[in-house]
């Protein structure tokens, strides 16, 4: 993780904008056809949570804004991206654990699977530290839902992703998502691009 000077990058505007906006965060809610992640995960005893979260990994590695985040008042670039979910603790609470992204799936489930494992045993959260800019995640999986908006405290700028149960419709499975981000790193544009980007990551499963 680095500082970076705003004006040499592509988030000069936003971050004139945005930075000092008393509500930054923008969401966005996409219905994804999640019927390959069923299918995989029935097929092949992988956890949907898993896959969900490879393939938001995947769809932000390859666009560049999701490299730069404002962290206070500073534009911050990072080499490495990360995907943090939540874990239910063997003592009933909850934690949270960072995996880092992975071009490889088989790599990525090996780490979800031993670092999730490590969580919920220790009951301590994981975090693999600031060289990694972290995409937020919450699976709310027992429960339909429609959707989340702006969940801001002023100190977590990350972009988050939220959502429930998916819904089964004939052969096909749908689940609404919301998509959380801070207008400096993002403009609505490629937020919803990446939204189109997670759409067919997840169809090539």
């Amino acid at each position: 993780m680095r500082e970076v000077d705003p004006k040499s990058t592509s988030r000069a505007l936003a971050f004139e904008l945005w930075m000092k906006a008393p509500m930054p965060m923008v969401t966005l809610m996409k219905t994804l056809d999640v019927t390959a992640l069923v299918r995989r995960s029935r097929k092949r005893g992988s956890k949907f949570n898993m896959l969900l979260c490879w393939c938001i990994g995947k769809a932000a590695a390859g666009m560049e804004n999701f490299y730069l985040l404002p962290v206070g008042d500073k534009l911050m670039q990072y080499d490495r991206l990360a995907v943090n979910t939540v874990v239910a603790t063997r003592n009933g609470g909850i934690a949270t654990c960072d995996i880092p992204v992975s071009d490889n799936l088989e790599q990525f489930d090996r780490d979800y699977r031993t670092l999730t494992g490590q969580v919920r045993e220790s009951g301590e959260s994981y975090e693999l530290g600031e060289d990694y800019m972290v995409i937020g995640t919450s699976a709310l999986a027992g429960y339909e839902i429609d959707g989340a908006v702006n969940i801001y405290a002023g100190c977590y700028n990350n972009p988050f992703l939220i959502w429930g149960k998916y819904r089964k419709n004939w052969l096909r499975a749908t689940l609404p998502v919301s998509f959380q981000f801070h207008h400096t790193q993002l403009d609505g544009v490629p937020a919803a691009e990446f939204l189109e980007r997670l759409q067919r990551e997840v169809g090539h499963l």
